[in-house]
This record gives structure tokens, sequence and C-alpha cells, in this order.
């Protein structure tokens, strides 16, 4: 595979009183350009430590992150990030907190240009009536829909999404999966998603990276997803393939979970 992201022996070790806290050892992963993965794996795994060094905002203990041939080091826009709480400006309105980070980005850009990215953003995602809005002032899934404007606004290489449907209602989730599905689609983004979902996972990715637990997490497994794009939920589903693929992906879970019951039993 010609990989335009790559994570090579990524690792992540805490210094505590009693030793080393090691989360994720040797993660390796390769992803071509405009590839959708997502990242599965019972909670406290080191899903979300992965996703938080390759977006530069946790310090890398070994390996490293390539992305479109450059070595990462700390956080910057070639990197869009989505967290499951979008961390709006609660003082800001929908427009000025995307208008926040394109100032920063394209600062060589006239008024015009920038306003131009946000209204499209903004547009893109279903917010086209409420720019003027604060966050108080709009429902979960619209604040999320903030969140999601303001890291594509930024034209980034790489889209990080870390559960961002997690705290949402079913319908707001399927309504904000086929947003991002179709975002993704028109930018071309190469895309790392975290999620507890395994039928997000199918919907949503090209690969599915299943996670050992932790400590020293790694991947466990990898699983390709061979639907068509693109993708109709109710066609998928009525597929027997799609059972085969969650059914897989459950039964590996399911396994992790009698792992770590096991290996707590003998502590």
């Amino acid at each position: 595979m010609s990989a335009y992201f790559e994570t090579f022996k990524l690792g992540k070790t805490y210094k505590t009183p009693k030793g080393d806290a090691v989360i994720v050892k040797n993660f390796n992963l390769k992803m071509k350009k405009g590839e959708f993965v997502c990242v599965i794996g019972h909670s406290g795994c080191g899903k979300s430590t992965v996703l938080s060094m390759v977006a530069g905002l946790n310090e890398i203990t070994e390996g490293g992150v390539i992305l479109d041939g450059n070595e990462i080091s700390g956080a910057a826009p070639d990197r869009g990030v989505v967290f499951q709480s979008p961390c709006l400006l609660p003082w800001m309105s929908a427009w000025d907190n995307v208008m926040l980070g394109v100032n920063q980005v394209y600062y060589h850009a006239s008024r015009a240009e920038r306003n131009q990215i946000v209204e499209y953003y903004l547009t893109a995602v279903g917010l086209s009536g409420s720019f003027n809005k604060r966050p108080d002032e709009l429902s979960g899934g619209m604040r999320q829909r903030v969140g999601l404007a303001r890291a594509l606004a930024l034209s980034p290489k790489m889209l990080l999404l870390d559960e961002p449907f997690g705290m949402l209602d079913k319908l707001t989730k399927f309504e904000l999966q086929g947003v991002l599905l179709e975002l993704w689609n028109r930018e071309k983004l190469t895309a790392m998603m975290i999620t507890h979902d395994v039928d997000e996972s199918i919907y949503l990715a090209d690969r599915v990276i299943m996670m050992t637990n932790g400590p020293a997490a790694g991947i466990g497994d990898i699983l390709e997803i061979n639907l068509p794009r693109p993708r109709d939920r109710q066609e998928i589903m009525s597929q027997e393939q799609y059972y085969d693929y969650r059914e897989f992906l459950l039964n590996f879970l399911q396994e992790r979970a009698d792992e770590g019951r096991e290996e707590r039993s003998a502590a």
C-alpha cells in the first residue's frame, strides 16, 4: 500500500509512582489518501490516546506519525479534530466559532474570501439559518455540526474524529453520519474515527481497526469493509455481508471482554 498516512511503532507510556504505565505499544497503521478508517475497542484500550497523539495533542513516547510525507510534531491545522463534545466558545456565534480558525489559517485572504469559506462550510453541514446563534441556542446535534464545519473549514489533510456522535440520540446520529459521509466524499478527505458503535463503523469505514485490551494495547485485527459507495443505510443492512461484518466485530469485542474478565479474576 502506498501510504499517505502512517504510524510506526507508535507508543504511549506514562510515568507513575509504581513504574511505567504502557497505554499503547507498537500501533502500526498505513492509510491511503482518501481512506476512511474506524478504530474500535473496549473503553480504556487506548483508542483516544492514539488519536490524540496523531492530532499532536498528546506527546508521543515511542515511534512516530507521518502525514503526506512529513513527520508530525505537535498540533497543526493540517489535522482537523472533532471531539465528542464540540468545545465551542459559548460567547461566540456559530459563525464566529468557525471564523476563529479560518482567520488563523487564511490570514492572507481577504475578509470576503474568509466569509465565503465560513458560509460554505456552515451551509454544507446544514446550518444556513443558524449563523448568528450561540452554542446555548443550538441543539447538541447542531453544536456538533458547528464543530465539524470548524474542522473542515481549515482544509485539513486529515480529519480526526473522537466519537463525535456518541452523545447524540439515534436519529440525530444517523443524520450526522450522512452529513459526514457526504462531506468526506466531496472533500476527498483522509479520515480516522474512534467509535464504540459497530454498526457505525461498518456504515462509515473502508477498514475497521480493532484494538486489543490495554495495557500496551495495539492492533488486534483489521476488517476490510467491501460495501459499495455511496452507501445507503437501508440497502447495506439488507445484505448478508453486512451481518457477517457485524458478527465478526462483535465476536472480536466479546473475546476481548472475556479476556479482560479472566485477567481481573486472576489478579
